[in-house]
């Protein structure tokens, strides 16, 4: 008879403690979000005086109350005024931002580079900076009070960031296709639209991921234009639940935020396989 020897491989403490210190560090950055789930179903008064995550009592009509709205406004009207803003402002980085960058990536035309520099100095620019100059001529063009002032400067590539996104995106794109379909005819916008930019879709998919999140949770820009109540966001209303309700109601304004997260939420998985690819490809396989 021949017995066969059994090798146990030895343990590898270094890898356990790596994967017990990324499960530590999972459990405290899904902490917030437990945290806000649990407050959703607190009475009030257990919002202020426990500290427990788990509530004692399951209070379903926060939600209830959530859906309500604010200010005589529904929730469905918040919502549609937030997808309203997020959907101009992701089309219109998408858009714009493309093209800029399609400009810069490929054309050849005098101070390109001065450009494309200046352009990247300003990333460095405040948003509170502009803000003033900006509020300043929507108002003299009436436009304060509309959603214009949130959606029309995305139309004009002033997202430098996208912009110099998609550029290095772009530049890892063969030259040779776009020269092949010059010689079939192509001018420059059919090749940006027919060649480049369906090569250029993991880029632009994190454009619009990212643009769509920004905008959504943007809270000070929307703030300084609108003014009716009609016109308010999920963000806004969040801050009218409280002042329209005393400062109790944090049960039915916790539950308010878990609706305008689940948005965010949606989104990003419905596209986070594109992300992943934009981040891991460089625009062609095979």
């Amino acid at each position: 008879m021949t017995s066969t020897a059994v090798t146990h491989k030895p343990v590898r403490w270094g890898r356990v403690a790596v994967h017990l210190g990324c499960l530590a560090a999972l459990l405290v950055m899904l902490y917030p979000l437990a945290w806000l789930l649990a407050t959703s179903l607190k009475p009030a008064d257990e919002v202020i005086a426990s500290l427990d995550l788990l509530p004692g009592h399951l209070e379903w009509s926060n939600y209830s109350t959530a859906m309500e709205g604010v200010n005589d406004v529904s929730i469905w009207r918040l919502l549609t005024n937030s997808l309203l803003i997020a959907g101009g402002a992701v089309l219109g980085n998408v858009i714009s931002c493309s093209l800029a960058a399609y400009a810069f990536a490929r054309l050849r035309f005098r101070l390109r580079g001065p450009l494309f520099a200046f352009m990247i100095a300003t990333i460095m620019l405040p948003h509170h900076a502009v803000l003033i100059p900006q509020y300043i001529i929507f108002n003299q063009l009436g436009l304060v009070n509309t959603y214009w002032p949130l959606i029309l400067p995305k139309f004009l590539a002033t997202e430098a960031f996208f912009v110099f996104l998609i550029v290095q995106f772009m530049r890892g794109l063969p030259r040779e296709l776009e020269e092949a379909a010059r010689i079939d005819g192509c001018g420059p916008f059919r090749s940006f639209f027919q060649v480049v930019l369906p090569l250029t879709r993991p880029a632009l998919i994190t454009t619009a991921i990212f643009t769509f999140i920004w905008t959504w949770n943007d809270f000070f820009t929307q703030l300084i234009y609108l003014f009716d109540p009609d016109k308010f966001t999920l963000t806004l209303a969040l801050r009218s639940f409280v002042d329209a309700s005393s400062t109790s109601a944090f049960g039915p304004m916790f539950a308010m935020s878990v609706i305008a997260l689940l948005p965010i939420v949606l989104f990003f998985l419905a596209f986070q396989r594109f992300l992943v690819e934009g981040m891991a490809s460089s625009g062609l396989k095979g």
